[in-house]
């Protein structure tokens, strides 16, 4: 851990703006507003200063997975994500029996208590078979708010999202019973209409989950899940930024709809996130990885994806070409607030967590900071 530094010379991107030939004061495990005229420096003249990236939709990373992996692999998992600059990560499980899910919850829970994970966030079992994904149908139920709150119970106040398609019987339910309990209530792998999905919204309803993926499409006679939840100011939108969940004009489009304030880059990270090609399982289906894209081995449907938030972050700079500002704002600052771990981490603000990433003037990851101790050395002086 470093007691005390001065990070000079880079532009620092700030909740007012970008700073150009900044400085961020890292006093221990957090960011200071002052330091002694002695204090050691490192020069980052030439590059870029953001905020550590806050990632609420992982399944997990360098060859472990948050749904069956032993404590060892999830830190594998995180460990590898905070490597590619994700200094904040909630762990997404995917469907499983009630048995399963609720021991698993129990588990998490004990590495959210011990800092290494940000929440949980149960995707499945609650889903349309419709819309399924890669997610295995004879284990999909309905969204009972009783076996809802069983996971609530098993996570012990760690869960922090469940996603649900709300047009299923007791999904209306479900989202009043999460709203009351301050858990996010995600629409995702839905079938739902543009009415159906409007009344989810207005009963508590918070986050689109992987907004386009498994859900239908936006028609002109049909809107569907889609432009309900694009036009409405509640809803934030997850985004995978891969370049294979999303083609670049769907994903303008909802940039640009929903405003920088209510879009977070997520990464739906599987297991070969960071680690390679090969079979994997997520869940109970086996998933093959070529060249970087997860699908199933049965059926062929994607299954995840391999993506880091730093990866999404020099996309979105390099090929959608979006306004730095406006990134930091979907890879930190809108998952940070939804998470309601804001006031610690999704900016660099004196008092808040040293999480903190470096990036050249290409957007590649040079440098990792978490609570004032490098993961990655930058390598410049």
């Amino acid at each position: 851990m470093a007691d005390r530094m001065v990070l000079t010379g880079a532009r620092v991107v700030l909740p007012a703006g970008v700073a150009e030939n900044g400085r961020v004061i890292v006093d221990g495990t957090r960011i200071a507003a002052h330091a002694p005229d002695d204090t050691p420096s490192t020069d980052l003249s030439g590059h870029w200063l953001v905020p550590g990236f806050v990632d609420m939709h992982n399944h997990g990373g360098g060859g472990a997975s948050f749904t069956s992996g032993t404590a060892d692999d999830v830190l594998t998992g995180v460990r590898t994500h905070h490597r590619h600059g994700t200094t904040t990560l909630v762990a997404s499980t995917v469907t499983g029996d009630m048995d399963f899910l609720t021991h698993r919850a129990g588990f998490l829970s004990e590495l959210v208590e011990q800092g290494d994970l940000a929440g949980i966030h149960f995707e499945g079992p609650f889903i349309s078979p419709c819309r399924k994904g890669a997610h295995s149908e004879e284990l999909l139920r309905d969204p009972d708010p009783a076996e809802v709150r069983k996971l609530l119970d098993a996570a012990r106040g760690t869960a922090k999202m469940v996603t649900l398609a709300t047009e299923l019987p007791g999904g209306i339910e479900s989202v009043r019973l999460l709203a009351e309990h301050g858990v996010i209530a995600a629409i995702g792998h839905t079938d739902a209409t543009y009415e159906q999905t409007i009344e989810a919204i207005d009963a508590g309803a918070t986050v689109a989950t992987h907004l386009f993926n498994a859900m239908p499409v936006l028609a002109h006679r049909a809107p569907g899940p889609v432009a309900a939840l694009l036009e409405d100011e509640r809803i934030t939108v997850e985004l995978i930024n891969d370049g294979t969940h999303l083609h670049p004009a769907a994903l303008e489009l909802a940039f640009h709809r929903a405003g920088p304030g209510r879009v977070a880059f997520i990464t739906d990270a599987m297991d070969a996130a960071g680690f390679g090609d090969g079979v994997y399982h997520l869940g109970p289906l086996e998933v093959e990885v070529k060249e970087g894209v997860a699908r199933l081995v049965e059926g062929g449907s994607i299954a995840g994806s391999t993506l880091t938030l730093d990866t999404a972050f020099r996309r979105a700079a390099t090929v959608d070409r979006l306004p730095v500002e406006d990134i930091v704002r979907a890879v930190s600052a809108n998952p940070a607030r939804l998470l309601g771990v804001y006031d610690r981490v999704g900016s660099l603000e004196p008092g808040k967590d040293a999480d903190l990433v470096v990036l050249d003037a290409d957007f590649a990851l040079k440098g990792v900071m978490r609570k004032g101790a490098w993961v990655v050395e930058p390598g410049v002086s």
